[in-house]
Formats: C-alpha cells, structure tokens, sequence
C-alpha cells in the first residue's frame, strides 16, 4: 500500500511542477491573455496525454505504472485527463446517457461549488 502512495505523490509533484512550468510557457508565447489559455493548453495536453498512456498501457502490459503515471503525473498536471478518462469510458462502454451526464454534472456541480465556495468565503470575510 505504502509503494503505490510513494508513486502518485512522486508523479503528483511532478506533474505539479509541469503544470506550472506549461502555464508560465504559455503565458511567454501569447502573454497575459482575456482567455485562460493556460488552462485549456494543460488540459487538452493532459488529456491527449492520458489517452496515449492509458492506450499504450493496456497493449503493453504497464497498467502497473498507473498510480505514478495516470494518478500522479497526469493527475498532478490536471484532473481534467481524468475527467475526460472517465467521460470516454462510459461512452465507449455504450452509456451515453451516464456519460452526458456526467459530464454536465461535473461541470455545472463543480463551478456551482466554486461559486458557493466564494460567496462562502466572502461572507466570512465580511
């Protein structure tokens, strides 16, 4: 139990790490920007990322690098990969319905939360 922890907190850093370093990337490529770029380029990266990991993974016999790779490098980079792992998943298990589903739930129970999360916050600070 305590090597598969070792290697999503390992992964997570640094996965972290390049999250950080892609969003200062992109801000030196475009500079500051209305739209979050950043956000979306780590994103869509993270997810083309899972998808590659997740497909060579399963054809090769390395599902075992999962809690270091998918968990914690991919994780720590942007839980959307996940997200979208999960998404794809049940589409391709025929489940649209769970699918769209799950993808309006998390999104709109998600930014609903941040929204209480602030308004929260910002009641306690008043």
């Amino acid at each position: 139990m305590i090597a598969p922890v070792l290697q999503v907190a390992l992964g997570g850093a640094i996965g972290a790490v390049l999250r950080y370093l892609t969003g200062i990337g992109v801000v030196r490529m475009f500079g500051h920007t209305a739209f979050p770029l950043g956000v979306v380029t780590v994103n869509v990266a993270g997810s083309f990322a899972m998808g590659l990991f997740i497909g060579l993974a399963a054809h090769r016999g390395l599902t075992h690098l999962s809690p270091f790779v998918a968990t914690g490098i991919l994780g720590g980079f942007t839980t959307f990969s996940a997200f979208s792992l999960e998404a794809v998943t049940l589409w391709e298990r025929g489940a649209l319905g769970l699918a769209a589903l799950y993808v309006v739930a998390n999104v709109v129970l998600s930014v609903g939360a941040l929204f209480a999360g602030l308004a929260l916050s910002r009641s306690l600070a008043a």
